[in-house]
């Protein structure tokens, strides 16, 4: 199942409440683009019928039917990258060592892809 850290839900919290969308669900997908490389993006939506909807750490997140299976066992968290330099992280937690700790030390075993490009965050979710 996808999952979110306390610290990436009160980061999520605090956008949602700086740009008036704490009515919306946080909507979180993936997709593996042309290169075979796997995107992530999330931002503030109306949830739709067919979407998963979780309540994690109080926060509603909402994932389509194509993003559900490549969303599997990945953990959004938001760590600081560099001194200063906070960011969103998506972390594939199948790999045996992740799923604890700190998400930065873990960053390249678990597959983890940053935010810091303004994809994550282009719906809504600043950081």
């Amino acid at each position: 199942m996808f999952t979110l850290t306390s610290a990436a839900a009160k980061q999520i919290q605090q956008a949602a409440s700086a740009s008036g969308a704490h009515e919306l669900a946080l909507r979180v997908a993936a997709k593996i683009d042309a290169d075979g490389a796997l995107q992530y993006g999330m931002g503030f939506d109306d949830p739709n019928e067919e979407d998963m909807k979780l309540d994690l750490e109080g926060i509603s997140v909402v994932i389509n039917g194509e993003s559900q299976e490549l969303l599997f066992q990945t953990v959004l968290d938001f760590v600081e990258l560099n001194p200063g330099e906070f960011n969103f992280i998506f972390m594939e937690s199948r790999h045996p060592s992740c799923g604890g700790g700190d998400g930065a030390a873990n960053s390249g075993v678990c597959g983890s892809k940053g935010c810091g490009g303004g994809g994550c965050g282009s719906k809504g979710v600043s950081h």
